[in-house]
C-alpha cells in the first residue's frame, strides 16, 4: 500500500472531535493515578536493578561484570523502542499501544523474576525494554489529550514528577528489597501496579482511541534505527570498561553507529512514511527545546551519577547512606512542580527555565567547592535546593517542546524527545565517569610529584604515622590512600565545575525558543 489511509477498524467514538472532550472529576483523577503509576514503574526499572547486580550475579553463578548485562540489555532495547512510539501509536492507536505496552511490560517483569540463568534473565530484560518503549511518551500524550486545556500544565507537572523522582528512589527501593527479601521481588512488585494501571487506563480510555492510520512499514529506517541506536548504546555501556577507543570492539561499535545513524537521518528525511518523524525538528521550539532538554539531562544525570559514586568510593558512605544523601532532590521537586504546572499559562517559560539553569549551575559549583571534610548535612542542602531547579526545568521545557503541535503529532514528538532524554542520560553516565577517572589519574600524578624524601611535609607526615605505631610499609600505604582520596576529590570538583558551566551556557539556548508556549496538543484549537 503506497498511501496511508485511516483504519476502518477505528471506533466511531475515536474521532478527533470526541477525543478532544476532556475528562473531569473522579475519572480524570483515576486516569492520572493509573498513568502516573505506569510511568513510575517503567522509569523505576531503569535504576532499581543497579544495586542488586552483585546479588543477582552471585545467584545465577556469573561475575559482577557479566551481571551488568542485566542493565545494558534493557537500556539498549528501550533506547531502540522509544523513538518508534509515534509510528506504533499511529498504526495501532495510542490507547491500545499504551495499555498493551503496560501489560506486556508487567508480563516480562514477572518472567525476569522467574529467570534461573543469566541468558534467560538478559533475554527477558531485552523483551522488557522493547515493550516498554511507548509507555513513557504515551503517558505524556494521553494526559495532555484528556486534560482540560486550562490544566494541561498540571498534567505536564505530574508527568515530570514521576519521570524525575522514580530513578532517584530506584536504588533505595532496590537495595531495601534485595536486603530484606530477594532480588526477584524487584520485578514481582510490578505485577499489581502494572495490572491496575492497564485495567484502569483501558476502562477509562477504550472509547477515546486516537484515529488509526495504516502506513507502510519503513523497513530500511527500522533496520538502520535498530543497528545504529543498538550499537551506540552498547558503546556507551561498555566503553569505560574496555578503555574506549583503545578497544577494537568499541571502535567497531562507534563506526557502525555513526554510519547507520547518518544514513538513518538522510533516509527518514526523504521517505514518504518515515518510522521516525524527523521533520519535527523544523519546528523552532521543538528543535531548541529538545537541545536544551538533552544538554540539561546530560548535566543533571552526570551530577546524579558522580555524586553517589564519589560518596561511596571516596567518602566511605554505604549504598544506603549515599542514597539518603541523593534522595532529598525529590522533595522540592514534588512540592513546586504542581505549582509551576498550575500557573504555566501565566509564566514566561524562558525566564522560569533560566532560573532552573542558574540554580543547577550554582549547586554544581557548590559541590565543586567541597573537600574531604564535608559532612552529611552539608551535602544534603545543595541537593535539596536542586529540587527547585528540577521543577522549573522539566515542566516548562516539555511545554516548550510540545507547544503548537497538533494532536496527531504529540505521540511522535513525545517519543522523539524522550529518546533524546534517554540517550543523553547514557552519554552523561559514560562521559562523566570516564572524565572523573581520567582527572583523578591526572591529579594523582601531580600530587605524587610532591611526595618525595626531600619534601619536609612528606617527611613530617611519615614520621607522624610511624610515631603512631605504623611500620614504614603501612605508613607509605596510608600516604598512597590519602593521595587517591585527594585525587578523586579534586576530580569530583573538576566534573562539577564543568557541569556548572554547562548549565550557565544553556541559558542562551533556551532563549532561542519563541512564544507562544501555551498551546499544547488539543488546546491549540481553543
Amino acid at each position: 500500500m503506497s498511501d496511508a489511509v485511516a483504519s476502518p477498524e477505528t471506533h466511531g467514538a475515536a474521532t478527533p472531535g470526541a477525543r478532544a472532550v476532556p475528562l473531569e472529576g473522579a475519572e480524570l483523577a483515576v486516569l492520572t493515578f493509573a498513568v502516573a503509576f505506569a510511568t513510575f514503574m517503567e522509569v523505576l526499572d531503569t535504576t532499581i536493578v543497579n544495586v542488586a547486580i552483585p546479588t543477582i550475579a552471585g545467584n545465577v553463578g556469573v561475575s559482577a561484570n557479566q551481571g551488568t548485562w542485566v542493565i545494558s540489555s534493557y537500556g539498549v532495547s528501550s533506547a531502540i523502542a522509544v523513538p518508534l512510539t509515534g509510528w506504533i501509536a499511529r498504526r495501532f492507536g495510542e490507547v491500545r499501544t499504551f495499555v498493551a505496552s503496560v501489560v506486556l511490560f508487567t508480563v516480562m517483569s514477572m518472567l525476569c523474576g522467574f529467570a534461573s540463568s543469566l541468558p534467560m534473565l538478559v533475554f527477558f530484560r531485552v523483551m522488557q525494554g522493547l515493550v516498554s518503549g511507548p509507555m513513557v511518551p504515551l503517558s505524556q500524550t494521553l494526559l495532555l489529550s484528556n486534560y482540560p486545556p486550562e490544566r494541561k500544565g498540571t498534567a505536564l507537572a505530574l508527568w515530570a514528577m514521576t519521570v524525575i523522582v522514580a530513578p532517584i528512589f530506584g536504588p533505595l527501593l532496590g537495595g531495601f528489597i534485595t536486603d530484606n527479601f530477594s532480588w526477584p521481588w524487584i520485578f514481582y512488585i510490578n505485577a499489581p501496579i502494572g495490572l491496575a494501571a492497564a485495567g484502569l487506563s483501558w476502562m477509562l480510555l477504550r472509547d477515546r482511541e486516537s484515529t488509526r492510520v495504516r502506513e507502510p512499514i519503513d523497513a530500511v529506517g527500522l533496520v538502520l534505527l535498530i543497528v545504529g541506536v543498538g550499537t551506540l548504546q552498547l558503546m556507551l555501556d561498555n566503553g569505560n570498561d574496555l578503555d574506549w577507543f583503545g578497544s577494537p570492539f568499541i571502535v567497531s561499535l562507534a563506526v557502525t553507529a555513526v554510519v547507520c545513524l547518518s544514513f538513518l537521518v538522510a533516509w527518514e528525511l526523504t521517505d514518504d512514511h518515515p518510522v521516525i518523524d524527523l521533520s519535527l525538528f523544523r519546528t523552532r521550539n521543538f528543535r531548541f527545546g529538545v537541545l536544551a532538554l538533552a544538554l540539561g539531562i546530560f548535566g543533571f544525570f552526570g551530577s546524579t551519577v558522580i555524586f553517589p559514586l564519589w560518596l561511596q568510593t571516596v567518602m566511605g558512605y554505604t549504598a544506603t547512606w549515599a542514597g539518603l544523601a541523593t534522595a532529598p532532590v525529590g522533595i522540592l521537586a514534588l512540592i513546586i512542580s504542581p505549582i509551576v504546572g498550575r500557573n504555566i499559562a501565566r509564566l514566561e517559560l524562558r525566564i522560569v527555565t533560566s532560573i532552573s539553569f542558574i540554580i543547577f549551575g550554582i549547586t554544581a559549583l557548590w559541590y565543586a567547592s567541597f573537600t574531604l571534610e564535608a559532612r552529611f548535612g552539608q551535602l544534603v542542602v545543595p541537593r535539596l535546593i536542586q529540587g527547585a531547579a528540577i521543577a522549573c526545568f522539566f515542566v516548562p521545557i516539555n511545554q516548550n517542546i510540545l507547544s503548537g503541535l497538533p494532536p496527531t503529532r504529540l505521540a511522535a514528538a513525545s517519543g522523539l524527545s524522550n529518546f533524546f532524554r534517554t540517550i543523553s542520560g547514557s552519554f552523561a553516565t559514560a562521559i562523566c565517569v570516564t572524565l572523573w577517572q581520567h582527572r583523578a589519574i591526572y591529579h594523582h600524578s601531580v600530587l605524587a610529584e610532591q611526595v618525595t624524601a626531600f619534601n619536609p611535609n612528606t617527611a613530617s607526615y611519615l614520621a607522624d604515622l610511624q610515631a603512631r605505631g605504623l611500620p614504614p610499609d603501612a605508613a607509605l600505604a596510608q600516604v598512597e590512600q590519602t593521595l587517591n582520596q585527594q585525587a578523586y576529590m579534586l576530580a569530583t570538583n573538576d566534573v562539577f565545575w564543568l557541569i556548572g558551566m554547562l548549565f550557565f551556557g544553556l541559558i542562551a539556548v533556551i532563549w532561542l525558543t519563541r512564544p507562544p508556549f501555551g498551546s499544547v496538543g488539543p488546546a491549540a484549537g481553543h
